[in-house]
Parts: C-alpha cells; sequence; structure tokens
C-alpha cells in the first residue's frame, strides 16, 4: 500500500491497551472514538475496528463512512453491524471467530452442573447456616440439545460429550453422522422435546429472531433447562418468564437477555430457578489482548493484500463453516 491506511477503533468505556496495539499503530493511523465521536472518526476511514462489540452505534454513523473498505469485528457476533446498508455494500465484514470457543463452552458445562448439583440452592442454605442433606442429579447420560453448529456450538458438543451427555444439534442443514453432533436437525420444535438441555448459540439472523417463544417452550420437556449463550433476541423474554414462573421448563442460565442489560425490576433476577449473568460467558482472563491479536493478524493479511480471515457472508449473518 502507498500510504498507512486509517483505522477507526470504536471503544467503549475500555480502550485497548497500547502496547497490545503497538504492532497495528506502527503502519497505520489510529483513531480512538466512542460512540458519540464515531460519524467524524469514520470520514476517510479504511478500516472500522469494533473493539466495542456489544455497541449499536454504527447504524447511525454510517453516513460518514465514505471511504470504509472494511469492518471488523471483535467478537464472532456480527449482529451490530448487519443492516441494509453495509449489507448493500462492498464493505468486507470479519469477525473475531474462535477465540471465545472453549470459555463458553466452559461456562455452559458449568451451568448444566450447577443446575444438576443445585449449587445455587446450596449457596442459599449456607447462607442461612442450614445444614439440609439432598440428592443431586447426574448428567451423564442427559440429552443436551445445541442450537447452533458453528464452532461454539461445536466447542460445546465436544465438552458434553466428554461430560459422558448424549449431544444434538439443530442447524441449517440436516445430517446423521456429524462428528461432534452426531445427529443435526433442522426442525427446532421437532428437537426440542429430546432433550434435558437446550443450549442457544445460535447467531441473530432474521430467521433466528425470537425463535424461542411460547410454543418452543411448550414442546420442551418440563425438567428441561434452557441455557443462552447466544443473544437476548433469540428469545421473546415475556414468553420464556411465563415458562418458568408456570413449571412449563425448570430453570434457565442467561448469558444473554434482552432488554440488556437487564432492568433491576425485571422479574429474571428475583426467579430462584434462573441465573443471569453480564454478558461475559466467553470472557476469560487475556480476552482483551486476543481481541486486538485476532485484528492485528487479519491486519498482516490486509497490509500484504492476503485474503482476509473469517471473512461474513452478509446475507447468512455469520461466517460459514
Amino acid at each position: 500500500m502507498e500510504q498507512d491506511p486509517i483505522i477507526t477503533v470504536l471503544h467503549g468505556e475500555a480502550l485497548p491497551d497500547a502496547d497490545h496495539m503497538a504492532r497495528i499503530a506502527d503502519r497505520a493511523e489510529v483513531r480512538y472514538t466512542d460512540a458519540s465521536g464515531l460519524a467524524e472518526a469514520l470520514r476517510g476511514a479504511d478500516i472500522l475496528f469494533v473493539y466495542d462489540f456489544l455497541t449499536r452505534a454504527v447504524p447511525g454513523a454510517w453516513h460518514a463512512a465514505d471511504r470504509l473498505r472494511w469492518i471488523h469485528m471483535g467478537s464472532t457476533g456480527v449482529d451490530p453491524v448487519m443492516f441494509p446498508e453495509v449489507r448493500a455494500s462492498d464493505v468486507v465484514v470479519t469477525n473475531t471467530r474462535g477465540l471465545f470457543d472453549t470459555a463458553i463452552a466452559e461456562y455452559v458445562l458449568g451451568q448444566i452442573l450447577s443446575f444438576a448439583k443445585d449449587l445455587p440452592g446450596s449457596l442459599r442454605l449456607q447462607q442461612h447456616g442450614t445444614w439440609r442433606h439432598r440428592e443431586s442429579e447426574r448428567i451423564a447420560g442427559t440429552t443436551a440439545l445445541i442450537v447452533g453448529t458453528g464452532p461454539i456450538g461445536r466447542a460445546i458438543a465436544r465438552l458434553l460429550r466428554a461430560a459422558g451427555m448424549s449431544v444434538r444439534g439443530v442447524g441449517r442443514r440436516a445430517r446423521a453422522d456429524d462428528p461432534d453432533f452426531g445427529t443435526v436437525g433442522v426442525d427446532l420444535h421437532a428437537e426440542l422435546p429430546r432433550a434435558d438441555y437446550v443450549i442457544a448459540i445460535a447467531p441473530l439472523t432474521p430467521q433466528t429472531r425470537n425463535m424461542f417463544d411460547a410454543t418452543a417452550f411448550a414442546a420442551m420437556k418440563p425438567h428441561a433447562r434452557f441455557v443462552n449463550v447466544g443473544r437476548g433476541e433469540l428469545v421473546v423474554t415475556d414468553d420464556l418468564v411465563a415458562a418458568l414462573g408456570d413449571g412449563t421448563i425448570a430453570g434457565a442460565a442467561l448469558d444473554v437477555v434482552d432488554p440488556e442489560p437487564l432492568p433491576s425490576a425485571h422479574p429474571l433476577w428475583r426467579m430462584t430457578n434462573v441465573v443471569v449473568t453480564p454478558h461475559n460467558s466467553g470472557d476469560f482472563i487475556g480476552w482483551r489482548r486476543g481481541i486486538v491479536t485476532a485484528f492485528a493478524e487479519n491486519f498482516d493479511n490486509w497490509i500484504a493484500e492476503r485474503p482476509l480471515d473469517n471473512v461474513v457472508d452478509k446475507e447468512l449473518g455469520y461466517v460459514p463453516g
């Protein structure tokens, strides 16, 4: 390239560490901005690095993107930038595929074990100084349905299989010999009655939005637990609250919710069969460095004019497997 590219880095409260950004800053003009200054920072920029991957600011600033050629999301999900103007443009979108897979899989296994061993109940008894003998469930031999068969779903499937669980998947293409899921179906409502645990990790697209509604919860076993590590908008929240409240399903672990952050008065906070975490299932120690490293490695490709890694199919809304 004849001149250094201009990179706009969209951050939230936390900025990327300067040491982490050093290998990028030496070869580009880097503009740091929060949401309030995004439009100004996009003028003349070649690349947008969405470090604050929960932001909703990009659509409102898009009118200023007069030279943009590449958007990199610091996450696996790309729904914050999948608005019509981006889909219709020539701008390439990439994501940070692979960084969070193992951490999210560990989170899912941890929540399943917490349900089976009733760890929240034990903590409540401990806080009241109550010694009460109880029996617990085993997870070996139970069935998990993983809705979303991308890399994170595969990491979850492998870990749950290692723990002795039977695993099935729901994806876009049916198959009976998948190396991680075994059987993959395409009909969510046909698969739900088989599962003791249902894990949502599908990307948020027009086809998956609100896929877990009252009808879906009614198809689940009464003792089933629901774990959402995908997007809150996969779920009709009011329907989930109703299903948890009337015993349609037994419990939920929610790392993502709709709305997000969850308002302090929301009924999900007060349900004893619910665990809510603040969208941090993948945030292992060192993840911020990992985000910058993934972008820097792809920037190496950009500078060398090689194909970029993890290019999103903008029609599908994710990186094809």
